[in-house]
């Protein structure tokens, strides 16, 4: 035996430093990912919509396509000499920045007298240097001086803030994620060593994700936004640290089994590396299902993630048992398990007493938990699914929202925004008049030929390319608000009866309006997917129907309960006004890819004790022993991802919010009374049609008898 132990000890020894190796080198791309990170507008528009219809046709009436930047000074009692004076100075200035397209429009004053506009059309091939752009003309203005505010808004100054955010992702994020990991594991282990093990595992998954996605990315395979970088970072935290408590929580059991750590890590592995690979393998399968999306950001999102779990499933079936077992049992101290035979359970005191009252009270408590459930989703009339406003994008005031907000007070508030009309040029006339009939246009004219240095002349010659017109429709109201979407929406309507018009209709709003609709058919196409791959793996996992169908259950109810919850939070205590369009079927992936997880670490110790005791002992016996480890999973994913918080951006917020809360139920409520009352109810049943289902059906009619 002390040969096969000395053999198994080198063999450890030597995974940890090949793994050690590969995080000196994967380690410095953690740090490197902003680098290859795409946030401007291109990285989510959708791929087959009207507006990308539009936006190729604009780059034929240009040299250069170009992204508007809009600076606006106020002055309540009313702008005067000097004011102008300092705005054309600074236009001058702004005209020498490299990426601002020349020659600027003069100035617009506002008819109240109290504001000036200069738009400055930034270049849109400069990407994610528009950010930088933006400061630049940020420093120039100076900020408010003697009475005048100033604030640069716009699509370009919308986009310089979300850039600024996301390039600050990596260090806030990770720290405040890495800090509540690190709290969490010394609560559950109660020891100074044991957390090491499984957050050096989640280091090293995080490092070996970052050089694939980093690789991928710069290799323009897959595609990497803020949004998508922030999200790999708590999934693989959490998730990796959920893996880990789930192999050492069974590495502990076995100790009191075995003399030898090594014998002892490989009945663990054995035991749990079935349920940890099915549940990685399923929210790996649910995150590409997001390729189906017609939107890129949801596509960015789908194979980034899954690296993540990709490469977190390897490192914690090989790195961390490595750790483990060369860790022994002193990693444990000062609760180092004893190779007594102890049965398992008698270490989950808690969680055998709510095992008996489950068995005391099955179908009270299955019944009592999904009423409460059920009437959690009451709140989802609440939930009010839309395109989030600039103004309502972040969580804190930002130079571009001030902006906007000076602009709405004084200007057609889509002044320098306008919606995009292209149109044959023999009805180039009557579209022009059929667009000003519709309500929330405020003025219609055509894009003219040559230098384009001020609003075009309502007569004026139109530029013809190809024989189509552009036309630019000045919106009443804000280009992000519902107002905007709602009047592009009847643009469109009306536009296209005009008879051989071809007429296409685009621009930021309409944009905002093609990505709504893209996200209402994902959810559509994409949500039934993930169902049925769920179900697939459920049933070969558990060798069953019926449980598969009755865990999902679970989790729709669980998703349901738990957005109508978030709705009541997000609209009367974090006041915001609504979601973002793509946040159910975000939360949807994650929540019940997530949630499943807990289900199959359930069901699957159910199973396999259930082969040796019988169903309903069985259901008690899997509760007993995995109710801690799971509820401290759950704790843990739930923490990781409210550190979303720390991020100025609703969106993310809503989301962190909305898959805490969903786990925290999954484990407190669903997997640790709802699940194991039902299973218990309906008995060896659960198992149809397999053979265990008959098998343990007439173990436990014996028993009766």
């Amino acid at each position: 035996m002390s040969g096969r132990g000395g053999k198994a000890t080198l063999i450890a020894v030597a995974v940890v430093l090949v793994w050690l190796v590969i995080g000196g080198v994967a380690g410095p791309y953690a740090g490197r990912l902003s680098e290859v990170a795409t946030n401007d507008n291109a990285a989510f528009l959708p791929t087959d919509a009207e507006a990308t219809r539009a936006q190729d046709l604009a780059g034929e009436f240009v040299d250069r396509q170009t992204i508007p930047a809009l600076v606006v000074y106020e002055r309540p009692a009313g702008i005067t000499d000097a004011d102008r004076q300092r705005v054309n100075a600074d236009a001058a200035r702004f005209a020498q920045i490299p990426g601002v397209v020349t020659p600027l429009p003069p100035p617009i004053p506002s008819k109240d007298g109290q504001a000036l506009q200069v738009v400055v059309p930034v270049d849109d091939a400069e990407g994610e240097e528009i950010g930088e752009i933006v400061e630049q003309l940020r420093d120039i203005t100076g900020g408010d001086r003697d009475g005048l505010t100033v604030d640069v808004s716009g699509p370009a100054g919308l986009l310089a803030d979300l850039i600024k955010v996301f390039s600050a992702i990596d260090g806030p994020l990770l720290l405040v994620t890495l800090v509540v990991v690190l709290v969490i594991l010394l609560i559950v282990y109660r020891s100074p060593v044991l957390w090491i093990f499984p957050l050096l595992a989640a280091g090293m998954s995080y490092a070996l994700a970052s050089v694939f996605v980093y690789l991928l990315a710069d290799a323009d395979v897959v595609k990497l936004n803020g949004q998508a970088q922030g999200i790999l970072t708590v999934l693989v935290f959490g998730a990796g640290t959920d893996y880990a408590l789930l192999l050492i929580a069974r590495y502990r059991e076995e100790l009191h089994r075995h003399d030898r750590p090594w014998q002892a890590m490989k009945t663990a592995w054995k035991g749990a590396a079935p349920a940890i690979i099915a549940s990685g393998g399923t929210v790996i399968v649910s995150l590409l299902c997001l390729l189906l999306s017609s939107l890129n950001s949801n596509r960015a999102l789908g194979p980034v993630a899954a690296i993540g779990i990709a490469a977190t499933l390897l490192v914690m079936l090989t790195f961390l048992p490595a750790l483990l077992v060369l860790g022994g049992r002193w990693a444990f101290w000062p609760r180092q398990p004893r190779a007594d035979q102890a049965d398992p359970r008698a270490e989950h005191g808690i969680w055998a007493r709510i095992a008996g009252f489950v068995a005391r009270h099955a179908r009270p408590v299955w019944l009592s938990t999904a009423v409460v459930l059920a009437l959690l989703t009451l709140g989802l009339t609440q939930l009010g699914a839309t395109t989030l406003g600039q103004s309502d994008l972040f969580t804190q005031r930002t130079d571009s929202v001030d902006g906007q907000d000076v602009i709405s007070r004084h200007y057609p508030a889509g002044t320098g925004s306008p919606a995009t009309i292209f149109t044959t040029e023999q009805t180039a006339r009557q579209v022009a008049q059929v667009a000003k009939d519709v309500p929330g246009i405020a003025d219609v004219r055509p894009l003219t030929a040559g230098p384009q240095t001020g609003p075009p002349e309502e007569n004026a010659a139109p530029k013809v390319v190809d024989g189509r017109v552009q036309l630019e429709a000045t919106l009443t109201d804000p280009p992000d608000s519902d107002g905007a979407e709602r009047t592009i929406r009847e643009l469109r309507v009306a536009v296209h009866q005009v008879p051989d018009a071809d007429a296409v209709v685009g621009g930021f709003t309409a944009i905002n309006v093609d990505t709504s609709d893209a996200a209402k058919r994902d959810q559509n196409v994409i949500i039934p997917v993930v169902l049925v791959v769920i179900a697939v793996i459920l049933a070969l996992l558990l060798r069953a129907l019926l449980a598969p169908l009755l865990l999902i259950a679970t989790v729709l109810l669980s998703f349901a309960a738990t957005l109508g919850l978030c709705a009541l939070l997000f609209r009367h205590v974090f006041d915001f006004p609504g979601v973002d369009s793509a946040f159910p079927l975000f939360a949807f992936v994650f929540l019940v890819a997530l949630g499943i997880d807990y289900n199959i670490f359930l069901m699957s110790r159910v199973r396999e004790e259930s082969v040796k005791r019988g169903t309903r002992a069985g259901v008690l016996s899997g509760l007993a022993v995995t109710g801690g480890v799971i509820t401290s999973a759950g704790i843990v994913l739930a923490a990781t991802f409210s550190a979303l918080a720390v991020l100025p951006l609703v969106v993310l917020v809503e989301l962190g919010t909305a898959v805490a809360i969903g786990v925290l139920i999954d484990t407190i409520i669903v997997r640790s009374l709802l699940v194991p009352a039902l299973a218990y109810d309906i008995g060896p049943k659960i198992w149809w049609p397999g053979r265990m289902s008959r098998a343990n059906g007439e173990r436990e009619a014996r028993g009766a008898g």
